[in-house]
């Protein structure tokens, strides 16, 4: 069926296009300004004359950043502990999301209210710290991964799509002879890459951005992330420059070191959200609503 362009529908198609051009440029602007700031001269951006262009070209606070070995150790460490966080959450938010989604399970709001209370209370900064420090996982990659293993808002996203998919597919798998382990494994899973794709974003962006957890948990600089590498380098060159004793080299890492970190550390997520992106949006839809 054919939509007849009429004068009052071609004149909504310009608004909607003015519409959507400016909400596209307004989230644009931030960014490129980011950018362009990023390697713009210290003077230009004092005086608040970077845009959309960058003013005097300068890499030196990339190279003074790139040049640090420590910038790469940090680095790597942020890649592992991404990583292997990322793994240890969709399989324990995976794993509890299918058991929840269960109607006919013995005591499973049970199981439900113990999520939802996490999300209401917590424990408390002093708490949390004692509990980690009394485990012995302060000062290791563990103190990053386990605390914040299961978010509760991605595993009601998981659960909600788990109850959508349908209870035949996995009576038919029954009868034919698979255990639970075999279902989720050989049924469901290949059923959700959608909304496993969506939650493997929001948990590897969480995991990438997280600097809070080491810089309370970490004490060895050989083990910090990148984000806390990025975050005393911001404080150092701030410290320095109210000093007042600062080289020319320090004065412009001082002006732009904050673009500079925006970009290092975003800069993987805009490289890995292209493909997952197609996933994205119709996996959080589907763990949404429930079909």
């Amino acid at each position: 069926m054919t939509i007849a362009k009429t004068r009052g529908y071609r004149v909504f198609q310009g608004i909607n296009a003015v519409i959507l051009t400016g909400v596209v440029v307004l989230t644009l602007y931030p960014f490129i300004n980011i950018i362009a700031r990023s390697v713009s001269e210290e003077r230009y951006i004092i005086t608040g004359q970077v845009n959309l262009l960058p003013r005097g070209f300068n890499l030196s606070t990339y190279q003074l950043v790139i040049s640090d070995p420590m910038f790469w150790t940090n680095y790597r460490n942020t890649v592992v502990y991404t990583v292997v966080a990322t793994a240890i959450a969709m399989v324990l938010t995976t794993c509890y999301a299918y058991v929840l989604s269960k109607k006919h399970l013995k005591g499973r709001m049970v199981l439900v209210w113990v999520a939802v209370f996490t999300m209401i209370f917590s424990g408390g900064l002093i708490p949390n710290y004692v509990l980690i420090n009394s485990l012995g996982l302060t000062n290791s990659i563990w103190a990053i991964v386990l605390p914040n293993a299961i978010s509760v808002f991605n595993l009601l996203v998981m659960k909600a799509f788990f109850e959508s998919l349908p209870s035949d597919l996995e009576e038919a798998a029954a009868i034919d002879g698979l255990n639970t382990y075999g279902i989720l494994w050989r049924i469901v899973l290949p059923l959700s890459k959608a909304v496993i794709a969506t939650m493997v974003l929001f948990y590897a962006v969480s995991f990438w951005n997280s600097w809070f957890t080491a810089f309370l948990y970490l004490n060895d600089t050989d083990l910090f992330p990148v984000t806390v590498y990025l975050r005393n380098l911001i404080a150092g060159a701030t410290g320095a420059e109210s000093a007042g004793a600062m080289s020319a080299e320090a004065t412009q890492a001082a002006a732009n070191i904050q673009s500079v970190t925006i970009i290092l550390t975003v800069l993987p997520i805009l490289v890995v959200y292209p493909f997952v992106q197609r996933y994205f949006v119709s996996g959080v839809m589907l763990g949404a609503v429930k079909g």
